[in-house]
């Protein structure tokens, strides 16, 4: 008979959270996006808009993996958290500093940023949809995210919020 002990499970429920969200957000929605708009053959694009659609893919995964590392390291946790429900072990410690201190959701924007890489390559509007229809849910994610880390975190996430942005600081 297999038996887990609670760190075994802990760690397995992380792999699984991490799992998901790559097979999500990195292999299936730009899958999508790239199959709505024709398949196109990113061999054939102009010079510049493969090189754009690169930099912006490379610059928005770096910044997502910085985030999950970061994440890891000092939040002591795992992004994965769907609509309220925790696939794997919640953050505990607000994080304000390395790319939280860009974004309050800087996975999402680097997400996001990658997303436009994916939309310079296929320049089409069926995969334009689909970036939209995405960014709107996730949208709906993240003010349920937002409520959790109020609850979480109280004043400390209050004040955070006052002085990070969302997607992007802009400093005034």
């Amino acid at each position: 008979m297999i038996t887990f002990d609670s760190q075994t499970f802990l760690g397995m429920k992380q792999v699984l959270g991490y799992f998901l969200g790559f097979a999500i957000f990195i292999i299936g929605i730009p899958a999508l996006m790239w199959l709505v708009s024709g398949r196109p053959a990113f061999a054939d694009l102009p010079t510049g808009r493969l090189y754009l659609s690169v930099l912006l893919a490379i610059a928005g995964l770096s910044l997502s993996v910085w985030s999950i590392i970061y994440m890891k390291r000092v939040g002591k946790g795992n992004p994965f958290d769907a609509m309220g429900h925790e696939v794997a072990p919640r953050t505990r410690h607000l994080m304000t500093d390395g790319p939280y201190k860009l974004s309050r959701n800087p996975m999402l924007s680097g997400t996001y940023l990658y997303y436009a890489g994916i939309l310079v390559a296929s320049w089409n509007w069926w995969a334009l949809l689909v970036f939209a229809v995405v960014a709107g849910v996730m949208l709906l994610q993240v003010r349920s995210e937002e409520k959790r880390l109020e609850a979480d975190f109280g004043d400390e996430y209050l004040d955070y919020k006052k002085h990070t942005g969302r997607f992007i600081t802009l400093k005034k």
